[in-house]
């Protein structure tokens, strides 16, 4: 049986991630295509418990090193209950976040270094990559203004500063160029149904190559 695709989705917060990965997974899924969606941190029962704790607003004082620790266990959890199963039974796996995030949040937005993040990883994923990423590609503030108006929850990443945000940006382009042959990317700042109608393409693109 031919091994499924393993395709993320990155890119800054207020970028439209979720929105647009799930629209391209479900009108996939219409279209017959062997599909499945998931999301990091979390994506099963116990990377979901993991989440909360990084995610919790209450979390403050949690230390940058601790945060990347606890986002490569959820990454761990998640990649043996859901994502190697898919993809071995031939399902294509669209993924909301993976880890390019932590390269760019831990590496860069708190400062750890992508080395040492990259690393950390390295041991949980042993050497799973995606296949491709699709980056949708927008500036920290009006990520940060799309999120203040459109979100009642703000969670503890979201309410980092604008330089924390800064700094994520400018990793999430190292990382662009550190994963270039992988990374196809898309033009995050226009209104949301052509993001999606311009992801969907580039996804269908893969799936029937």
């Amino acid at each position: 049986m031919k091994k499924g695709m393993f395709i993320t989705f990155e890119g800054p917060d207020g970028s439209g991630k979720t929105t647009v990965s799930t629209a391209v997974c479900e009108r996939l899924l219409k279209e017959g295509y062997a599909v499945r969606y998931t999301r990091e941190p979390g994506g099963s029962n116990i990377a979901e418990q993991i989440r909360n704790i990084i995610l919790d607003p209450k979390n403050t004082d949690m230390d940058a090193r601790t945060e990347a620790l606890l986002y490569a266990a959820s990454r761990r959890q998640h990649l043996i209950d859901k994502v190697l199963p898919a993809l071995q039974e031939g399902t294509t796996i669209i993924s909301d976040r993976f880890i390019d995030s932590s390269l760019a949040y831990q590496g860069c937005g708190r400062e750890i270094g992508i080395d040492e993040v990259y690393a950390i990883n390295q041991f949980a994923v042993e050497g799973h990559m995606p296949d491709k990423t699709i980056f949708l590609n927008i500036d920290a503030q009006t990520g940060l203004d799309r999120i203040n108006a459109n979100r009642t929850y703000l969670d503890r990443l979201d309410q980092e500063s604008v330089e924390f945000h800064n700094r994520v940006h400018e990793g999430y382009q190292k990382v662009i160029q550190k994963y270039a042959d992988r990374m196809i990317i898309i033009d995050a700042s226009r209104d949301v149904e052509s993001v999606i109608e311009d992801a969907y393409q580039a996804v269908k693109g893969l799936l029937d190559a």
